[in-house]
C-alpha cells in the first residue's frame, strides 16, 4: 500500500514538472512572440508606414517623404502624385531610362513575414566581424548555396570578396588584375553595344596602371595584341541586349572580368554554371534591392582576390555591415522558396515581353533584338530570353536619331551613343514598376497608331 501511495506521488511529480517544463517553453517559444520588448516599437512603427494607403501606385517610407507631424507621405510612381498617388497625370513621360528593378517589389509584398528585419542599436558595430574580416563569412556561405541551387556559377574552392555594388567590385577587379610593374598601362576593352558604366569609371580611375581603349573588337587584328596587357570586361547577358557573350582575346597577357549581373533564370537560359578566373553579381538583379548597395566577385586565384581585398579595405574599409546583414536575410528567404522568385520575375518578364514584341510588330518603324530560345538547365527546358532592357532600332533612315524620335512620343530611353553604337538604337527598361511598364506600352501603341493614321491620311 504504501508503495502504490510513493508511486503515485512520484508519478504527480513528474507529470507536474512536464507541465511546467511545457508552459516554460510555450513561454519562451510561444509567449516570448505575444511580450515582445525592445523590438516592438519597432514592429508597430514598421508596420504602419507599411500600412499606409498609397492606391496601389506608390509606398511610403520609414526615411521617406514626411509632412507635418513627422507622418510619412507616399513616394508616388511615374506618372502619379496626390497625398495618396490616386491621380493620375496624363500627358507625362514615360521613363523608361534607369535600371531599378522594382518589378520584383510585389514580391517581397507577398513575403513581408520571411523577409522583414529587425535590429538592435548595438548590432555589429565594430569595423570587422569576429575574425578581423571585413565581410561575413555567413553571407558567403549563403551566396555559395544559392548559386549551387541555380547552377550558374561554379564556387567550390573559390574565393568570394563583397562590395557596394557590382560597379564597385569591377572596379576593383581592374586594379587587381593590371599589372603592378610597368612602363604601360594594361588596356581595358569592352565589345559594342557595351554597358557604359565599364567605359565611364575606367576613365575616371585611369591611372598609370590601365586605361580604357574602347571597342574590342577594334585590336582583334592589332599585331601587338599578344604582347600587350589586355584586360577585356564581358558583360553577359548584355546590357544593352541581352546577348550570352564570351570573351574575344585569350593568351597569357589577357585577363578576363565576367559581369553576371544578369545571369539568373529571370533574365536568361541558364545553359551551363559559369566557371571564369573572375565573375561579378548583384543583389540588385536578383532579388531586386538596388538600394543595398552589394555586389561580390567569385574568383579562382588566391593573389588576385587577395589584391582586390586590399583595394577594397583601401577604398571603403570593407562594406555596409547592415548591407551584409539585409543580403544575407533576403538570400535565405530565396533559398527557403526554393524556384519561387525566380517563377515570379520569369513570368513577369515574360508577359511585358510579349505585350512589348505585339505593339512592336504592329509597325515596320522599330525593330527588337532577337530573342532565341535556347535551353535551360534551371528550368530544364527549352525557353525564350526575357532580358531586363529592350534593345529598340528605328530602322527608317530618316530616323537617325532614335531618341528623339521616341522623346517626341513622351518616352525617355537611354541613347545607343551611350553604348558605343549609333544613335539609331535606343535601350528601354522592362524592370521599372507595372506603372512604368504600361505607360510605356501605352506611348509606344499611341506612337505606332497615329503613323498608320498618317499613312492613310
Amino acid at each position: 500500500m504504501m508503495k502504490s501511495i510513493v508511486s503515485s506521488k512520484y508519478l504527480a511529480c513528474m507529470v507536474g514538472s512536464i507541465i511546467l517544463n511545457l508552459l516554460f517553453i510555450i513561454n519562451i517559444y510561444v509567449g516570448g512572440q505575444w511580450k515582445l520588448s525592445w523590438s516592438s516599437r519597432a514592429a508597430i512603427e514598421a508596420e504602419t508606414v507599411a500600412a499606409i494607403y498609397c492606391s496601389g501606385h506608390g509606398r511610403a517610407y520609414l526615411d521617406g517623404l514626411v509632412v507635418v507631424g513627422n507622418k510619412p507621405v507616399c513616394d508616388c510612381n511615374t506618372c502619379f502624385t496626390g497625398p495618396g498617388c490616386s491621380k493620375f497625370i496624363p500627358h507625362c513621360t514615360a521613363n523608361a531610362d534607369g535600371g531599378d528593378p522594382l518589378f520584383l517589389e510585389p514580391f517581397w509584398m507577398q513575403h513581408l513575414a520571411s523577409s522583414a528585419l529587425v535590429v538592435a542599436g548595438w548590432h555589429q558595430m565594430s569595423y570587422t566581424y569576429s575574425g578581423k574580416s571585413f565581410f561575413s563569412e555567413e553571407l558567403a556561405k549563403v551566396v555559395r548555396k544559392v548559386h549551387a541551387s541555380v547552377g550558374n556559377a561554379v564556387t567550390q574552392n573559390r574565393f568570394i570578396i563583397f562590395g557596394a555594388g557590382s560597379t564597385q567590385v569591377l572596379s576593383a577587379a581592374v586594379f587587381a588584375l593590371s599589372p603592378e610593374n610597368t612602363s604601360s598601362p594594361a588596356k581595358v576593352v569592352t565589345s559594342v553595344p557595351y554597358y557604359p558604366v565599364d567605359k565611364q569609371q575606367t576613365q575616371y580611375f585611369s591611372s598609370q596602371k590601365f586605361k580604357y581603349e574602347g571597342d574590342a573588337y577594334r585590336w582583334k587584328n592589332r599585331s601587338d595584341c599578344s604582347i600587350t596587357n589586355m584586360i577585356e570586361i564581358v558583360t553577359s547577358p548584355n546590357n544593352p541586349d541581352g546577348q550570352l557573350k564570351k570573351a574575344i582575346f585569350h593568351g597569357p597577357n589577357v585577363k578576363t572580368i565576367y559581369d553576371h549581373a544578369y545571369y539568373w533564370p529571370h533574365f536568361t537560359p541558364i545553359p551551363a554554371p559559369s566557371d571564369e578566373d573572375v565573375m561579378v553579381f548583384t543583389l540588385s538583379k536578383l532579388t531586386g534591392h538596388a538600394g543595398t548597395r552589394l555586389g561580390w566577385a567569385v574568383i579562382k586565384d588566391e593573389t588576385v582576390f587577395n589584391r582586390m581585398m586590399i583595394h577594397m579595405q583601401m577604398n571603403s574599409m570593407g562594406v555596409s555591415k547592415d548591407a551584409q546583414l539585409r543580403a544575407f536575410k533576403l538570400l535565405n528567404v530565396v533559398l527557403e522558396e526554393g524556384t519561387g522568385i525566380f517563377d515570379f520575375a520569369y513570368q513577369t518578364l515574360k508577359s511585358r515581353w510579349e505585350r512589348l514584341v505585339q505593339t512592336v510588330s504592329l509597325s515596320n518603324r522599330f525593330s527588337l533584338q532577337e530573342n532565341n530560345p535556347q535551353y535551360c538547365t534551371f528550368y530544364n527546358k527549352v525557353r525564350q530570353l526575357s532580358p531586363a532592357y529592350a534593345w529598340l532600332k528605328c530602322e527608317r533612315e530618316e530616323d537617325k536619331d532614335c531618341y528623339a524620335v521616341l522623346e517626341a512620343a513622351n518616352i525617355i530611353g537611354r541613347q545607343g551613343n551611350l553604348f558605343g553604337v549609333e544613335d539609331g538604337y535606343v535601350r528601354l527598361s522592362l524592370v521599372g514598376t507595372q506603372d512604368d511598364f504600361d505607360i510605356l506600352i501605352e506611348r509606344l501603341h499611341k506612337l505606332i497608331t497615329e503613323e498608320d493614321g498618317d499613312k492613310t491620311m
